[in-house]
């Protein structure tokens, strides 16, 4: 029986995250492997990435400092 990867080990595939842009703004969004998030720079919100899906709803975003 295969064991399921805690929500740390998230990996974003690289051509999923070239195809993945901000709802909000429709630019480039960028992976941050510490907080395992989607990260728009120009519209400063943090996607979550919930069971390795990336969560793609302006208010879902977690707004950035």
């Amino acid at each position: 029986m295969s064991k399921k990867k805690p929500a740390t080990d998230t990996v974003i595939d690289p051509k999923m995250l070239g195809v993945l842009v901000c709802p909000k703004t429709r630019g480039p969004l960028t992976y941050d492997s510490e907080t395992h998030e989607l990260i728009s720079k120009k519209a400063k919100l943090a996607y979550p990435i919930r069971e390795g899906v990336p969560i793609m709803l302006i208010e879902e975003a977690r707004p950035l400092d």
